[in-house]
This record gives C-alpha cells, sequence and structure tokens, in this order.
C-alpha cells in the first residue's frame, strides 16, 4: 500500500498530464479543423476550377490526389486529437478508473505514425505540383509572349501547391503535439 505522500504525488502528475492532454487536445483539434478546412476549400477551388477551365495542366492532377488523400488522412488526425480530450477527461475524473499508461503511448504513437503518413502524402502532392510548375515556368521562353496556354502557371495550380503546404502544416501541428505529449507521459 502506498503511503499518503506518494498517492498525491502520484495524483498530482495524472491530474498535470490530464491537464496537457485537454489543453493541447483541444489546441490540436481546432487548429487541425481550421487547417483542413482551408485545405479542403482551396482543393475545392482547384478541381472546380480545373473543371470548368479548358486549359487543364498536365500532371496536376497527381499533386491533387495527394492532397485529398493528405485531407483524409488528416480527418484521422483530427479524431485522434479529440481522443486526447476523453483521455484527459479520464485521467482528471476522481475515479480511479484512469487509461493504462501503455494504452495511453499506443494512442500518442498511433497519433504520431497517422500525422507522419499525411505529411508524407501531402508532401508527395506538393513536390508533383511544384514539379509541374517548374517544368511549365522553364518552357516559357524569356521575354517573348506566350500564346500556348498549357505553358502558362495559372493560378488554379497554385491553388494546388497551397492546399498540399496547408495540409503539411496541419499533420505537423498533429505530429509535434503527439511528440510533447510523447515526452511528457514518459516524463
Amino acid at each position: 500500500m502506498q503511503t499518503q505522500p506518494k498517492q498525491r504525488s502520484l495524483n498530482s502528475k495524472l491530474h498535470d498530464i490530464g491537464v496537457n492532454f485537454r489543453l493541447v487536445g483541444w489546441a490540436t483539434f481546432w487548429l487541425q479543423i481550421g487547417l483542413a478546412i482551408v485545405s479542403a476549400l482551396i482543393l475545392a477551388f482547384a478541381i472546380t476550377g480545373q473543371n470548368f477551365s479548358d486549359e487543364n495542366t498536365p500532371g496536376i492532377g497527381i499533386g491533387i490526389f495527394w492532397a485529398v488523400c493528405g485531407v483524409l488522412v488528416l480527418f484521422a488526425t483530427i479524431f485522434l486529437s479529440f481522443r486526447y480530450t476523453r483521455t484527459a477527461k479520464l485521467l482528471l475524473s476522481t475515479d480511479q478508473h484512469n487509461p493504462h499508461k501503455e494504452n495511453v503511448i499506443k494512442v500518442l504513437r498511433l497519433a504520431l505514425g497517422v500525422s507522419l503518413v499525411g505529411m508524407l502524402l501531402t508532401i508527395l502532392g506538393g513536390g508533383a505540383t511544384l514539379g509541374v510548375l517548374l517544368g511549365k515556368v522553364l518552357a516559357q521562353p524569356q521575354g517573348i509572349a506566350v500564346y500556348d496556354p498549357q505553358k502558362i502557371v495559372r493560378a488554379l495550380d497554385i491553388l494546388v501547391a497551397m492546399a498540399n503546404m496547408t495540409g503539411i502544416a496541419a499533420h505537423f501541428v498533429g505530429a509535434i503535439a503527439s511528440l510533447w505529449l510523447l515526452e511528457r507521459v514518459n516524463h
């Protein structure tokens, strides 16, 4: 049986970890929701603009594909961020039914892995998009008017790159939150 000061110290540590989970969980949840909405809106504009335009950029579709995949993975990361708040509720409750440390660490590692996969997908999309844009810019003759619409960098093409960069930022927020909470739990 633990002595009273050790029990109080353990409860204090659990309370501190619970507060960290609650604050980081809500902050990460809302930041990622905001970035997901921005990324999804940018992608919606880019996709609808591609459909309405006669001059489609060859190769930009792969950037859109990876960006959409990144946004879908971002929804899983958002769910895991919300799960942090539920873990915080359990840690801050007065019941003695706290989640096991191993289970909390598994969830944090899962969230970190999902965030890293999402970052990889959106980095692939951003790289593909920027490669296409670079190819278009290098194909343009300097100082001469360009009459071929396939060679002009359009705003819609840049929107795809922006959606990928926003996705990278959202997944980065999730990865940093998971790493910080993992360090707090193991501390």
